[in-house]
């Protein structure tokens, strides 16, 4: 297993985190047949569908 050279601080740790949060709520939209909002290429949580068509079943059923 790889251990560290260096200590990261816990400032340059916050950051890298803070950043792929950033990439992720970058990714939603709102889906055509609820307009919930939902990730990119996800089905909706809410209704289950993924363009256009029914996939899972929805939370709610």
């Amino acid at each position: 297993m790889a251990s560290p050279k260096n200590r990261v601080s816990k400032r340059r740790k916050r950051e890298r985190v803070a950043s792929l949060e950033k990439a992720i709520l970058a990714q939603t939209g709102t889906c055509p047949a609820c307009g919930a909002a939902v990730r990119s290429h996800r089905a909706c949580p809410k209704c289950g569908t993924y363009k256009g068509r029914k996939v899972v079943a929805a939370a709610a059923e």
